[in-house]
C-alpha cells in the first residue's frame, strides 16, 4: 500500500519546531511494510492544504496528517479533509466525556473552543487520545483512507502504536515486513568507510545498504524486505557479519543503542567507576553519563573547570604547566584526568580541554583543538583531536570522542 504523511503546521515551515513525527511515522510504517512514498508539509492554510491533500489522494492508497485537531482556528486540518469527503462535523461522545473529566480532575475551567477538538466528520472511526483530548480520526474515500492523529509527538506516537498499527493491520494484514538493522560506527570517516564496503553497496538488492552521517559519527543502514520479520533478519545477517568482518573495530552498537549507554554498561559489567574534568565541554560529558538510569552505579562526580584556579586548586595541574603549555595542552589533559580520579576516588578519570569556539583560537590552537585524556589502572591515553563545527557541534564531538576511548579502555583495546 503506497502512503504519504503529511504534517501540518506553519510552525513546521517557520523551523520553530523540529518535524519528526515524519521520521518515527515513516520507519514504523516500513517495518509493518507499508510504502511510504511521500512525504509534504504545509502550513495552516486552507486553500493550500486543501490542494496538498487533494494531491496525496491521487497518488497514495492511504493518507496520514498530523496536526491541525486542537482548539484554535489555525488548527483546520480534519476540517478541510471533512469538506473534501463531503461529511458534516459532529460531537464524538466518549472523547467529550473524556475531556470533561479531564477538566475537572485538573480544576480547570474548560472554555468553549475545546469543544472544536472532540468534533469529528459523521461516519468517521475515532481513536481515542489517552495523552489528549483530539481524538484521531478515519475517514474513506473513494477507496482510500484519510488518517488524521494529532500533533504532539507524545499523543501521535501512543495513538500510533496503541490504534492506527493495530487499524491497519486489521484492514490490510501485514504481508510484507520491511526491516532494518543499524549499525553505529565511531572515528572514521564516510569517504573511508565507503571504500572499506563499496563492493557490497555495489551489488545490493535485497538488504539494501546506506550510509548516513550523524553528529555521533557514519551510520550503515542495511534494509530487507520479506514476508515476515525472521525471513528479513536472516537476509540481514550475512550482510551484518560481513560489514562487521571488515570494520566491526569501529563499530560500538547497534541500532538506538548510544555511546553513553554502551560505556555504562560497560562500567557496571567491570564494576569499575568513572569521574570527569571537564573545561570547554563544561559539563556535557558528565550531562551524557547521567542521562542513563543507573549511572549513579559508576559516575562518582565531575569537576568543571573551566578557571586556570580551578584546575590548579582542585585537579592539581601545576601552575607551571599551564605557563609553559597552556590550558588547552596534552599535558593539562592528562593532569585533569587524573586529578578527576584522584579527587573523586574513581577508577577511571577523564579530562577534556579545548577551543569551542567562535573565538579564542589562534594559529597554532585553532578553535575545534581538543585535547582529551583518560587514565586508569591500564595507564593514561590522550589524543589530540581537530574537531569541526559549531561551538555546541565541538562539544558534543567531544564528548562523544571521551567515551569512545572509555569505551576502548574498558574493551582492553587500543585507546585511540
Amino acid at each position: 500500500m503506497r502512503v504519504e504523511l503529511i504534517t501540518t503546521g506553519s510552525e513546521l515551515l517557520l523551523g520553530q519546531i523540529v518535524n519528526t513525527n515524519s521520521a518515527y511515522m515513516a520507519a514504523h510504517l516500513n517495518d509493518i511494510g507499508f510504502d511510504v512514498f511521500y512525504q509534504t508539509t504545509v502550513g495552516d492554510n486552507h486553500d493550500r492544504m486543501k490542494a496538498v491533500i487533494e494531491t496525496a489522494l491521487t497518488r497514495a492508497d492511504i493518507i496520514i496528517t498530523t496536526g491541525g485537531l486542537g482548539p484554535t482556528q489555525g488548527d483546520i486540518t480534519k476540517y478541510v479533509c471533512a469538506e473534501i469527503t463531503g461529511s458534516p462535523m459532529i460531537t464524538d461522545e466518549e472523547s467529550l466525556n473524556r475531556m470533561n473529566s479531564h477538566f475537572t480532575l485538573k480544576n480547570i475551567k474548560m472554555t468553549q473552543n475545546n469543544l472544536r477538538q472532540v468534533l469529528v466528520p459523521e461516519n468517521s472511526r475515532v481513536f481515542l487520545n489517552y495523552n489528549g483530548i483530539a481524538p484521531g480520526i478515519v475517514q474513506v474515500y473513494q477507496g482510500k483512507y484519510i488518517i488524521n492523529l494529532p500533533g504532539p509527538p507524545r499523543e501521535m506516537k501512543d495513538m500510533f502504536d496503541r490504534s492506527l498499527r493495530p487499524f491497519l493491520k486489521e484492514k490490510f494484514g501485514l504481508k510484507n515486513v520491511i526491516h532494518s538493522l543499524v549499525l553505529n560506527t565511531f572515528d572514521i570517516g564516510e569517504s573511508l568507510l565507503e571504500t572499506k564496503i563499496r563492493d557490497l553497496i555495489l551489488k545490493q538488492k535485497n538488504p539494501t545498504l546506506a550510509l548516513l552521517v550523524r553528529p555521533s559519527g557514519v551510520i550503515i543502514r542495511i534494509t530487507a524486505k520479506s514476508d515476515n520479520l525472521s525471513d528479513a533478519e536472516a537476509l540481514i545477517t550475512p550482510l551484518r557479519q560481513a560489514i562487521y568482518s571488515r570494520i566491526g573495530e569501529y563499530i560500538y552498537a547497534e541500532n538506538d543503542d548510544n555511546m553513553e549507554h554502551v560505556v555504562g554498561k560497560l562500567l557496571q559489567t567491570s564494576h569499575q567507576t568513572i569521574s570527569c574534568a571537564e573545561s570547554c565541554t563544561g559539563g556535557l560529558l558528565t550531562s551524557r553519563l547521567t542521562d542513563i538510569a543507573g549511572s549513579s552505579e559508576y559516575l562518582l562526580g565531575s569537576i568543571v573547570s573551566y578557571s586556570n584556579a580551578v584546575k590548579i586548586n582542585h585537579l592539581g595541574v601545576p601552575s607551571a604547566v599551564l605557563a609553559a603549555k597552556g590550558a588547552v595542552s596534552e599535558e593539562t589533559a592528562q593532569y585533569m584526568a587524573e586529578g578527576a580520579a584522584k579527587v573523586l576516588s574513581a577508577d577511571i578519570g577523564v579530562g577534556i580541554t579545548g577551543i569551542a569556539g567562535p573565538g579564542g583560537g589562534t594559529d597554532k590552537k585553532p578553535v575545534g583543538l581538543v585535547y582529551i585524556s583518560v587514565t586508569g589502572k591500564r595507564g593514561t591515553f590522550t589524543t589530540k583531536n581537530l574537531l569541526s563545527g559549531k561551538r555546541n557541534e565541538i562539544k558534543y564531538r567531544a564528548t562523544q570522542k571521551a567515551l569512545n576511548m572509555v569505551r576502548l579502555y574498558l574493551e582492553n583495546k587500543s585507546v585511540r
